[in-house]
């Protein structure tokens, strides 16, 4: 009686071996039948054919289900991979959360896991980088049609020019006696024997008002001075140095405790903006001086000796 009862009992205890490993076995085996399919698939992959790798791990998958959790996390990697140009972030993460779901306990759960928030944050990402990348085709686009409007504007300023150089009426031989400069009027006039020879119109300091009182203060001269020097070499173009700051000047700047300041110059354009032209005049911008064309200022300078009378009104 106690032979039999243990031979029941160790047949029961085989038949629950039985039972829990045979999964296991099951599992291993094709994992193990799997593996020339599924070095197959990875050699697709290695070749950039994603798509002929995809298609080979759906039939690993029909094939071999025990081996599904592999299936699906391989072709989660391959819906993500940033090489495939065909990739999908939205059908890797089905491939992630599909072996979460039926594989609770695939050794790709925890892989697949950290997959999933890695594929979400790379998403995010790409969909930032196309609106840049459609912001900056837009931008482009504009700049473009502003470069073809730069175009056309400096073409319009070369035909002003070829008409303002054919205008200009033949220079003087008489020379300048006095410089007139009118700073209401933005208006320069150069006279000989009480006879105006030519005007020009001007840009002044950016702080037109009033005399120049101090240094840096961006005011235009007012009073009587004389060219006393010129420069060839200047950062504009060429310049007639006037002789700022005069008695009356400096004797004002002491009582102010102050730099009177000086270096004031009838000038041109900076050099490499001589295409402006005329244009310059629709504001006063420099540091005190009085500025011209490079034409009107060779054209003064050929008109105009060292020691001539400078006369600056408000």
């Amino acid at each position: 009686m106690d032979k039999k009862r243990n031979r029941t009992g160790a047949l029961r205890s085989f038949l629950f071996a039985c039972v829990i490993t045979a999964p296991i076995l099951i599992c291993a085996c094709s994992h193990y039948m799997a593996r020339p399919s599924f070095g197959e698939a990875n050699e697709y992959f290695s070749q950039g054919n994603y798509i002929a790798s995809l298609s080979k791990y759906e039939q690993i998958m029909k094939k071999y289900p025990a081996a599904g959790d592999r299936v699906l996390f391989e072709m989660g990697i391959i819906y993500a991979y940033p090489g495939n140009e065909q990739k999908d972030y939205q059908k890797s993460l089905e491939c992630f959360q599909k072996l979460l779901k039926d594989y609770p306990e695939s050794r790709y759960r925890q892989d697949s896991v950290e997959m999933i928030a890695h594929v979400d944050n790379v998403a995010i990402k790409d969909k930032r980088i196309i609106a840049l990348q459609k912001q900056i085709t837009t931008l482009e686009q504009e700049l473009k049609g502003r470069d073809n409007e730069v175009a056309a504007l400096r073409k319009k300023i070369e035909a002003l020019e070829r008409e303002l150089k054919n205008r200009i009426s033949a220079i003087p031989n008489m020379p300048a006696d006095r410089i007139l400069i009118e700073k209401r009027k933005r208006r320069l006039t150069l006279i000989a024997r009480d006879k105006v020879l030519k005007m020009y119109k001007i840009a002044l300091g950016g702080n037109p008002d009033g005399p120049k009182i101090r240094q840096g203060d961006n005011k235009t001269p007012e009073g009587t001075y004389i060219i006393d020097s010129r420069n060839r070499d200047s950062r504009y173009h060429l310049a007639l140095h006037i002789s700022y700051p005069n008695d009356e000047d400096r004797k004002r700047a002491r009582r102010l405790g102050v730099s009177p300041g000086g270096n004031i110059m009838i000038h041109g354009l900076r050099n490499g903006f001589s295409w402006i032209g005329d244009f310059h005049t629709a504001n006063d911008w420099t540091k005190g001086c009085i500025a011209v064309t490079n034409e009107e200022i060779e054209e003064i300078a050929r008109l105009v000796r060292n020691g001539t009378i400078v006369h600056i009104l408000p």
